[in-house]
């Protein structure tokens, strides 16, 4: 079985995530692997909040070139998370709003 950790890498902090955190919906980098039953149960351990719905989306890596030399970035996966009225707030992202 999956830890938490493994699920949820990483908050992405972007200002369009950020807009969205006053009405309690967060962004995080998942796992490629993970589904919506798994990334709700991380966050809900995780932050010991309550999760209202996951939209979840795979993000293709970008072509970038250094030189005459080109590649991709890695793809990677999205998860959106509203988190329920009576919830309360996540505090990693409470400082930078």
């Amino acid at each position: 079985m999956k830890s938490p950790y493994d699920v949820i890498k990483r908050p992405v902090i972007t200002e369009q995530s950020m807009e969205n955190v006053n009405d309690k919906v967060y962004v995080f980098e998942v796992a490629k692997d993970a589904n919506k039953v798994e990334i709700r149960k991380a966050v809900e351990e995780i932050f010991g909040v309550k999760v209202a719905k996951v939209n979840t989306l795979n993000v293709l890596g970008k072509q970038k070139r250094m030189g005459v030399h080109t590649g991709y970035r890695a793809n990677w996966k999205k998860a959106i998370v509203r988190l329920s009225e009576d919830s309360k707030t996540i505090e990693l992202f409470e400082g930078m709003v």
